[in-house]
């Protein structure tokens, strides 16, 4: 295993530099950085001491930063010492500004100011923790999208995900034996969305979730022949009502989210057409 310092510098909440790290470290097998992040990055004595910090661990640099002058203080640092610094949104911004033949006017954080898509997302946040779980089952004509699974088959951080996309996403658990809400049957705006998974998974993240509240495991909730039992009737349900299947087995939260939305889109162009 290859270990190594990662500094990610933000002049925002670093959510941009850490998720395309993520992406780009995904590319290698057997790495393991210690990363610093270094967030909400506006001033030359917050650069300073991050220069100081990476004279200490030294190693690789991604940022994104709109001030020239923080930016060249850490550029020089990093030339000073033979380190990479990486500005991932230089090359696309660039690139748009050619396109478009406009010069660009940013400001940091400026992807997170409280405009109509900000408020839009923490509305459907908020629908989302309402309607976890089965929750408020009986007001979901205003949902987007509906989750129906088994327990731990990842609804509620799917939803929250669909939901920090701005879907107002809600999810209902399937148990054997109990009916769902019948309100599922007449709903038309929502797409409603089964996950699946296999026996042997579930059965590892089930007794992982009861190990973690130290419950004793010697219950149909991690028995093989009831999970079977229950994967099966639940994608019967699925099929009998027509709703896609998606299989989470070996899915991120976020690969399931965006087959989620690319089905969503496929029911609203029906929908609209079946409107018009």
């Amino acid at each position: 295993m290859k270990t190594f310092n990662l500094h990610l510098v933000s002049d925002s909440t670093g959510e941009t530099v850490s998720s395309v790290a993520r992406a780009a470290l995904a590319h290698f097998d057997d790495v393991e950085p210690e990363e610093f992040s270094w967030t909400l990055v506006r001033t030359t004595s917050q650069m300073e001491r991050i220069i100081e910090a990476i004279r200490e661990k030294p190693g690789a640099v991604i940022y994104t930063l709109v001030d020239n002058k923080l930016r060249d203080m850490l550029k020089m640092e990093c030339a000073r010492r033979g380190l990479p610094c990486i500005a991932i949104l230089a090359t696309v911004v660039s690139e748009l500004s050619t396109f478009l033949g406009l010069e660009t006017h940013a400001s940091p954080g400026k992807q997170h100011e409280l405009n109509e898509d900000y408020f839009t997302r923490v509305d459907a946040i908020s629908y989302a923790l309402a309607h976890d779980d089965g929750q408020a089952h009986w007001d979901l004509d205003d949902a987007d999208i509906i989750l129906v699974g088994p327990s731990r088959t990842s609804k509620s951080p799917t939803c929250v995900y669909l939901a920090y996309k701005g879907y107002k996403a809600a999810n209902v658990p399937f148990v054997l034996g109990c009916p769902l809400p019948p309100s599922l049957e007449t709903l038309k705006k929502p797409l409603i969305v089964g996950l699946s998974i296999s026996p042997e998974r579930l059965q590892q993240i089930r007794k992982t979730r009861l190990q973690s509240l130290k419950h004793e495991e010697d219950t149909n909730y991690v028995d093989m022949e009831s999970m079977e039992q229950e994967i099966a009737e639940s994608r019967k349900l699925f099929n009998q009502n027509r709703w896609p299947i998606i299989d989470v087995t070996r899915r991120s939260v976020e690969e399931t989210a965006a087959t989620i939305v690319q089905y969503l889109k496929k029911h609203q162009d029906k929908m609209h057409g079946a409107n018009e």
